[in-house]
């Protein structure tokens, strides 16, 4: 009898470890699985987004053509260079529009304000001093000197570039860009922007066309 209790002791431990694991990824409706971390309050994915369907399941456009994506006013999603081999490392890149149809990121899960954002910097000591803290560390994908990066909160930020208005690629390896789900002006959104050669964290407003990365945050 004692012998038996002590299996049962160990087989609820080894389940709970397994949920525990099982706790720090997500899902998306493409089956793809991302690792999260929690940052203060806030659990975020560690790595970008790559889905090609909205949490509904329907079909994100892929707009590969650059004059196409330039007069683009409604949803659309890329890789860098229109290389799918892209996907596995950086995620794609979409346009604002795809962010406002609230639909992208996973259930239970969301694309995060300006606010949010904010709170995430603050929490990491304001934004001259988060940008090291989130992005990967070394050069194995940043560019050289990669400043600052220490990637001590496993956020593990990498530079994905992104597609201009006009349709042209620029800068991956130098930058990484993530838009917010806050309108700046008429057609533009905040974002935020991490640089390989400092370790701030800087924010704007961008035109909606442009193709930027997410991370989605978990809803509270």
């Amino acid at each position: 009898m004692k012998h038996t209790i002590v299996r049962l002791i160990v087989v609820t431990m080894f389940c709970i470890g397994v949920n525990g694991l099982q706790a720090q990824t997500v899902k998306d409706i493409d089956g793809n699985v991302y690792k999260t971390v929690t940052i203060g309050t806030q659990v975020w994915m560690a790595e970008n987004l790559k889905t090609t369907k909205y949490k509904d399941g329907t079909a994100i456009p892929l707009v590969t053509d650059d004059k196409a994506w330039a007069t683009l006013t409604r949803p659309a999603y890329c890789w860098y260079n229109n290389d799918i081999v892209n996907k596995g490392t950086y995620g794609a890149l979409y346009n604002w529009y795809t962010i406002n149809t609230n639909k992208l990121c996973p259930f239970s899960w969301h694309v995060p304000s300006d606010v949010e954002w904010t709170t995430l910097t603050t929490f990491l000591g304001g934004e001259d001093a988060a940008g090291g803290k989130l992005k990967e560390s070394g050069t194995i994908h940043w560019k050289s000197p990669n400043t600052g990066a220490t990637n001590e909160t496993g956020f593990t930020a990498l530079p994905s570039g992104y597609r201009y208005e006009s349709g042209s690629f620029f800068s991956i390896g130098n930058y990484g860009n993530w838009w917010s789900s806050s309108e700046f002006i008429t057609s533009s959104a905040y974002y935020r922007l991490l640089d390989y050669s400092n370790g701030n964290v800087s924010s704007n407003g961008e035109n909606n066309r442009y193709g930027y990365s997410v991370r989605c945050l978990k809803d509270k």
